[in-house]
């Protein structure tokens, strides 16, 4: 009997390995989906994190447009005021030019007029 009961132990042993092996691997599978699972949330947050940012992105595009289109009417105004202050400082010293030709005028003939 004793020759038996090595042998049932020899075979068994080479089960028993290959089931602890078979444990081990389920525990690695487990553990591996676990990864994946999380790592696919993750994946989906980024996403989710990156059609934010990308919509946020769009909005400033937009409101960057929309100042550049403001700021151009606002220069083009600009030059416009610029040019009408121009053309009436230049209309201004024209009639102080003549002003002061007239005040000179009537200055030397009163002085004459004074002087006879």
């Amino acid at each position: 009997m004793a020759p038996s009961i090595a042998i049932t132990s020899a075979a068994a042993a080479p089960q028993q390995r290959k089931a602890g092996e078979e444990a081990a691997l389920r525990r690695r599978n487990e553990e591996l989906e676990r990864e994946l699972k999380k790592s696919l949330e993750r994946e989906e947050r980024m996403k989710e994190e990156l059609m934010r940012a990308w919509e946020r992105l769009s909005v400033a595009e937009e409101a960057e447009e929309r100042l550049c289109c403001q700021l151009g009417e606002l220069e083009a105004e600009a030059v416009s005021q610029a040019r009408e202050y121009r053309a009436r400082i230049m209309e201004l010293m024209e009639q102080l030019s003549g002003a002061e030709k007239l005040l000179r005028s009537a200055t030397s003939s009163f002085s004459s007029t004074v002087s006879q």
